[in-house]
């Protein structure tokens, strides 16, 4: 392949990247009282937002009825043409039909949208032709047109329906703001998965606890933590004064360090050798503020102690990674 050929693709691909981010910085003109009130009217929905739309415009109202619906406002897509066949029949009082079409003349738009006016229910649209057929017959008309397509014959709809994309978005943002759905709100929607345990994850959820929890006295002698951890499978052990409140900790790393120094260190006593005012966390941290320590001090274990100082759990990076958090 030829570099001229090279450097002639990577123009055309440019191109249609600038012109689709063009698009989109085109829609802050957009944003009017129309918008804003569609907005508050959608926060306020006692029932269900019903999205419709075709082809292009329908594949991007199914992401925005699948947004809304995570951030707290009950929504799904239903095609036009399958409303006109019975589907109807889920719009119920009190919901909201939010319609998508760039052109707004769809011939399917125009007889679903009579059986949305006999049910008297409040129609929103997004569309790049306001004063369209569809633009004059609902109650808000979020205007979402662009200056050309990246399509280098002006009619592959690309950069229109990105635009409407990142319009739909900024709706579903807004209307989760004016609804007050917060962090607690979004961890019990998204319980699985990453995001879900980013938010709901705790140390105490994971931890090793019991007789996985490797605890040895200041008192016991280093072969019998380095039994201790063999045991639990563990590469650290919580080291416990006489009242059980944690004292320091030792690991494998602290054995191999030692015996390069001292042969005797297996007989000597823990409290000689072991690492004092050590980092901890308690039970109750997010695990996925805990991973972020590990990766900051390159830590493999972590005591896990309670309000008293007592060592209950021990924490391993292989936890975290387990959980997708590493």
């Amino acid at each position: 392949m030829k570099i001229r050929e090279l450097k002639d693709w990577r123009r055309r691909v440019q191109r249609t990247l600038r012109l689709e981010a063009q698009a989109v910085t085109h829609q802050l003109r957009h944003i009017d009282e129309h918008f804003l009130l569609a907005a508050r009217c959608l926060s306020r929905c006692r029932g269900r937002v019903v999205v419709m739309g075709i082809g292009k415009s329908g594949l991007v109202g199914r992401k925005l009825a699948a947004t809304l619906a995570s951030v707290g406002t009950p929504a799904f897509f239903v095609h036009p043409t399958e409303a006109l066949h019975g589907d109807s029949g889920m719009f119920s009082t009190g919901d909201i039909v939010l319609v998508l079409s760039y052109s707004g003349e769809t011939e399917e738009l125009k007889r679903v949208l009579s059986v949305v006016h006999q049910r008297k229910l409040p129609l929103i649209a997004l569309t790049g032709r306001p004063r369209s057929m569809l633009g004059r017959s609902v109650d808000w008309v979020l205007n979402v047109a662009v200056e050309k397509e990246a399509c280098p014959f002006n009619i592959t709809p690309t950069a229109s329906t990105t635009a409407m994309l990142a319009m739909g978005d900024a709706l579903a943002m807004l209307v989760m703001e004016l609804k007050g759905f917060d962090k607690e709100d979004f961890a019990r929607l998204h319980p699985g998965g990453t995001l879900g345990k980013k938010l709901t994850l705790r140390v105490a959820d994971i931890m090793h606890k019991g007789s996985e929890n490797p605890l040895v006295a200041d008192s016991q002698k280093v072969r019998e933590a380095l039994w201790v951890m063999t045991k639990t499978r563990m590469g650290a052990a919580s080291v416990i004064d006489r009242r059980g409140r944690l004292a320091g900790v030792f690991t494998d790393g602290d054995l191999r360090r030692g015996l390069q120094k001292d042969d005797r260190l297996l007989d000597r006593p823990l409290r000689q050798v072991m690492t004092r005012s050590p980092r901890t966390v308690a039970p109750g941290d997010l695990a996925a503020d805990v991973a972020l320590l590990f990766r900051r001090f390159g830590l493999d274990n972590l005591p896990v102690v309670d309000r008293t100082g007592r060592p209950v759990g021990i924490l391993d990076e292989k936890d975290l990674l387990e959980e997708g958090l590493g």
